[in-house]
């Protein structure tokens, strides 16, 4: 029998038994070690508030539509960052170039099951590197997320940049910002999570609840402001205060998941006074000025190999390590006590 992690609800998870099925042609069988929970997207599933849920997305036309539901309860099988160990390959398969093999160790994605059946083609290349804990394996999807907002921030050496949220994903563009040559001032509003950004490489920390976080970034700047700023919690009132902390021309991402109206997002002030340029980064693609060279795929695979070579900490992050049967437990920890945690991860 295979293990899935569904919500049934609102706020309502379980832990479903079904069959396992049998392995179609041109797919790998993979067994399932870890799979981490994003506090992000999954959480807005988890809460009700995912789009998904109220609207449509028309892959033809590109919009959201809002005729019916995209996407129904129960949810099954979400997440985005799974290790396991290949236990079967489809045989026509039997000699495909940097195809894992049974009893390998890969990284990919097919959810919060015990089991997946994975098409090989997106497990080309998916081995884990030379060196590296399983565990890090599950940050290879976070982590690009973190790095493809460091790329669309378009940082140079010895610029000012300003991270806002440092969950996972916000801590680890701390740490990508600063080896790509940023002096980082991190702001988050939970204090422990500053800490851990100081020792990502912030060279100043900010908590949001002292106030004035932008006549803050200015001070620290000489009163420029910082050259870009990169917003990663998918809080309005943060995006505002991105736009509001960076130069005159100056550069804010929006990384994060924004949820309903913009509430506390105001246009019409600096951001149109100040001819801030507001980018998104989102996973789903690169920054079109890199598209050309850089791919998701190699997003993720080079971000592994930083891990691998020491150059990331991602063991760091870990704060919880549950047994899947106890899913409900970790995303409630996550959804009511968020200062309590950093990575959860599911253990099968």
């Amino acid at each position: 029998m295979e293990r899935i992690v569904q919500f049934t609800a609102p706020r309502n998870v379980e832990v479903a038994s079904v069959a396992s099925e049998p392995l179609p042609p041109g797919h790998l069988r993979v067994r399932t070690r870890y799979s981490g929970i994003s506090a992000g997207t999954e959480l807005t599933a988890y809460r009700g508030t995912n789009p998904y849920l109220t609207r449509t997305w028309d892959p033809q036309q590109l919009l959201f539509h809002d005729d019916v539901a995209g996407i129904t309860y129960p949810v099954a099988g979400w997440g985005y960052s799974e290790v396991g160990e290949v236990v079967e390959v489809s045989p026509e398969l039997a000699g495909t170039p940097d195809l894992p093999e049974p009893g390998d160790l890969v990284w990919g994605i097919w959810g919060h099951r015990s089991e997946g059946l994975v098409p090989a083609e997106r497990m080309v290349g998916h081995r884990l590197p030379d060196g590296l804990e399983p565990l890090a394996g599950a940050f290879a999807r976070v982590g690009a997320i973190a790095y493809n907002a460091v790329l669309a921030a378009d940082i140079h050496l010895g610029e000012d940049v300003a991270v806002f949220g440092q969950g996972v994903i916000g801590l680890l563009a701390t740490r990508l910002a600063e080896l790509n040559g940023g002096t980082v001032t991190a702001v988050d509003a939970l204090d422990s999570r500053l800490e851990a950004a100081r020792r990502y490489g912030a060279a100043h920390t900010l908590n949001v609840r002292a106030g004035k976080v932008a006549e803050a970034i200015r001070d620290l700047t000489g009163g420029r402001g910082a050259d870009v700023a990169v917003e990663i919690s998918g809080a309005y009132p943060a995006l505002h205060e991105a736009l509001r902390s960076v130069a005159v021309g100056g550069r804010v991402v929006a990384s994060g998941f924004y949820q309903g109206d913009g509430a506390g997002l105001r246009l019409g002030d600096e951001f149109h006074h100040n001819r801030v340029q507001l980018v998104c980064s989102q996973i789903g693609g690169v920054p079109p000025q890199l598209s050309h060279r850089w791919t998701v795929e190699r997003l993720q695979r080079t971000f592994l190999d930083l891990v691998a070579r020491g150059r990331v900490d991602t063991g760091a992050l870990v704060s919880h390590r549950v047994p899947v049967a106890d899913a409900a437990d970790a995303y409630a920890l996550l959804d009511e006590r968020p200062a309590e945690a950093l990575q959860v991860v599911l253990e099968f």
